[in-house]
This record gives C-alpha cells, structure tokens and sequence, in this order.
C-alpha cells in the first residue's frame, strides 16, 4: 500500500507531539511505502505574520520579540529532540530576512511569503529529526525540492498541476522505491522562477493532495486533533455524531459552511483521481475517523449528513425594477463584491429578477453595502442596497436530499415548529444541500430541531 500521512499543525504542537507522529509513522512505514506532509507548529503561522508584519511597521522592538519567541520555541523542540543546533541556520535565515524588512519599511506579497514559509521549513527539519530517532529512514524536501510549481499569485498561488506531479513523482518516488520516507514542507512551493510562495488556506492538504496523486497512493491521510467530520457541532448538538464515509461534493459542501474539512481545491487532485481521503485524530489513533470517496450512497432512510452553523453573517438585498430583464445586472454585483474583496457565502434570486440577495461576513457588512451603493445606485443598475445584520445561516448537507420528496416540508417544518422566520432561502441545482438565513439567536436552536428531525437526537 502506497499512502500519504499529512500532519497539521496541533498534531505537530511540540517535541512530544512530534515523536507522537513519527511513531505513527513507522507503525505504517514497516509494511507500506510513505511520504509525510508537514505543517507548521500550531500557532506558527501566526507568530510569523505578526513578525512579518511589526517588521515592516518599524515596529522598535517588537520584531525582536517575535523572533525570540519563535526561537525559543523551535529550540525547546529542538533540544528535546535531541540535537538543540538543528535549527539554527534557519532561523538566522528568518532573522535577516526580518532585518531586510524592516530596513525598506516594506511588505510586500513576496516578502511576505518568504517570511512565512519558514514555519513548515523549520516543523520539517524537526519532523525529520523525530523520525531519524524513531528509526524511520526519511529525507526531508521543501515543496519546492519536491518539485511543486505555481504561478506568481503569492499568498494564494495556484499549483501548475501537471507539470507538478510529472516533476514530484520523478523526486519523490526513487526516494521511496529506495526504502526511503519523503518528508516534505506543506503550504510552499515556488514558481518557475524558483521564487518562494505560498498555497494559502488549506495549503498544506492541498501538498498532501499533490503529492498523494504525483505518487498515486492508494490513500491520503489527513492528521488533525479531531476524530473526523461531525454530523453538527457538538457544542451546539450534544449528540452529534462522526461521519464514517461522505462522498467528495459532500465534503466540498462541508467545507464551505466552515466545518472543520479540507479546502474544497484541495480535494480537487485526489477526488479527480479517486483516491480516497482519511481524516484521523492523531491522538486518538486508533479510531477509524471520517473516510471521503468518490460514491458514498446514504443509507436507507438517510435525508442530511450534517447541519452546519454561520453565526457572524449579514444579508444585503439589491432591488429595483430597473433589474428585471436587465443582462449583467448580477455579474455587476459581484464584480464589485469581487473588486473590493468581498466574500459571498449565499446567494438568493426572487425569479421576478426585482432583487438580489447576498450573504457575507459581519465584518464585511459595511464594505459592502458601501461598495454596491456606489456601484450600483449612482449607475442606475438598483434602486435600493437594504441591509440586514445579525443573521445566521444554516446549511443542510447530504445526498439523501436530492430527490427525496418532502424534505423540504420536514425541513421548514421543523423551523416553523420553533416559531423561527426563515429570511432567505438558496439551494443549488445539484440538491446536495440547503441553506437558508434567520435570526442570529435562533440559529443554535434551528441546528439542534434540524439534526433531531433530519438526522436523529
């Protein structure tokens, strides 16, 4: 069996959790060929934005403390690991590429990435290390040694797909044919230029994807500190329970309503080869966690996999006669959304095309009325931008909806029971799930009368 092992950045938290992963590792490598995929250190990321950013801002001090923090932190793990020199050439690299910074008073996108991309070079180099003392054989890799090439687009690069898994599978696999663990930075590749940059969210699962189909393993295994994908929050529905098996459109829909699965374009390379995806908890093991495939049918009787929570949302409603029959009156709105970098997390049409509405972050409430006021107002294109805060939306999802009669009386049904009004309402043409907007308040309420009804107590 040929399979991927992609660590996250809780399972890679310090020296124990790391031996923690080599020896997961060599449970695996004794009868099956490896290659490893490595996070930052939880929180790292984090600390290296802020340096990144204080250095810029001549922030008299304040990158120092980053920077020690970030030292003392890798050098504890280092020195526990049993080799407290290990790191010291990278984090001297971090110390005057943070100087360099501040020297010019200047970010830029490039810079940027270069700054954080130390946080899986230095986590590798410990991983790499833990395992040596594990007895692993193993050769540690940078994304871009690893052959993975992007585009130019820092801070959210896009992978040059084919010309990536040619160029992985001719680096990584002699390494494994030679008895060999590829362990290899996520998150980083470089361009074509050999110019450092950075996949952004989900980066890392995303390596882990690549380098599962330059490699065409058999699995993909994705470690995290979660036991796999849940039917709700169980913060909000104490009986929520773990999938067992979804299908890929089941995850990618997940995904999106902030459940705690990969980045849809990660999934991309190992569902359009079939390669099946396993979340596991890497402190537990034992368990079997959540398996995505290709085709997993819902049970008999089956309607929802999940029902999911936004809690921090707005609606903005863009009306006006002058809409209706108007060509491009939608492509306008996002345009400008898209132009002021505005994320849509729903969208609801009425089909008399006399309005348009949208569903965004809290945060970006206000950017983006102010954005379509102009946009659209001053050009005639609307009549009215209304906005409405405090909403909440919540998102069915599961193959058993599509088809199914009467899911949608079972559905509002139950809403209806809690005396909830229902705001806005969307539901794509592939019927894998079913949002719909109400009142912040009620949102927690709706996710516990939806999961008894759709899914069980």
């Amino acid at each position: 069996m040929k399979l991927v092992m992609k660590f996250g950045g809780t399972s890679l938290a310090d020296a124990e959790c790391m031996c923690r992963c080599a020896a997961l590792v060599k449970s695996r490598a004794g009868r099956d060929r490896v290659a490893v995929v490595a996070s930052a250190m939880d929180g790292v990321t984090e600390e290296l934005l802020a340096l990144a950013e204080a250095a810029a801002s001549g922030g008299h001090g304040v990158p120092d403390a980053h920077l020690a923090a970030l030292r003392r932190r890798h050098e504890q793990a280092a020195q526990a690991l049993g080799e407290p020199g290990l790191l010291a050439p990278l984090l001297d690299r971090l110390e005057r590429l943070a100087e360099g910074i501040e020297a010019v008073a200047e970010l830029t996108p490039r810079s940027r990435d270069a700054v954080l991309s130390f946080g899986e070079r230095l986590s590798t180099a410990l991983l790499h290390r833990a395992l040596a003392g594990a007895g692993v054989a193993s050769r540690a890799f940078t994304g871009q040694e690893a052959g993975l090439v992007t585009d130019g687009r820092f801070g959210d690069a896009e992978p040059l797909v084919e010309l990536s898994l040619y160029q992985a599978a001719e680096t990584l696999g002699p390494a494994i044919a030679a008895g060999e663990t590829p362990v290899v930075t996520g998150f980083i590749a470089a361009t074509q230029h050999g110019v450092v940059t950075t996949l952004g969210r989900g980066g890392s699962d995303y390596t882990a994807t690549l380098v599962g189909a330059a490699l065409k393993a058999d699995e993909i295994w994705i470690w995290s500190d979660v036991d796999g994908l849940m039917s709700a929050d169980p913060r909000i529905v104490s009986g929520a329970r773990r999938l067992d098996r979804i299908s890929f459109p089941e995850a990618v829909e997940m995904a999106q309503f902030g459940a705690k699965a990969m980045h849809p374009r990660a999934l991309e390379p190992a569902a359009e080869r079939g390669i099946p995806v396993r979340m596991k908890n890497t402190f537990n093991p034992e368990g079997q966690g959540t398996l995505i495939v290709n085709e997993a049918a819902p049970a008999p009787g089956e309607i929802a996999r999940s029902i999911h929570l936004l809690r921090d949302t707005g609606l903005i409603t863009v009306t006006g006669a002058a809409m209706i029959g108007r060509v491009g009156t939608a492509a306008r709105l996002f345009q400008t959304l898209s132009e002021h970098g505005i994320n849509i997390r729903m969208i609801s049409q009425s089909v008399s095309e006399a309005a348009i509405t949208v569903a965004v972050t809290g945060a970006q409430l206000e950017a983006a009325r102010a954005a379509l006021e102009v946009g659209l107002l001053r050009t005639g294109a609307a009549r009215h931008v209304l906005v409405e805060e405090d909403v909440a939306i919540i998102a069915v999802v599961g193959s058993g909806l599509r088809g199914t009669p009467g899911v949608a009386a079972r559905l509002f049904g139950a809403v209806a029971r809690k005396r909830v009004n229902v705001i806005a309402i969307a539901q794509g043409s592939s019927e894998l799930s079913v949002s719909f907007a109400v009142a912040r308040a009620a949102g927690p309420e709706i996710v516990r009368a939806l999961h008894e009804e759709l899914i069980g107590a």
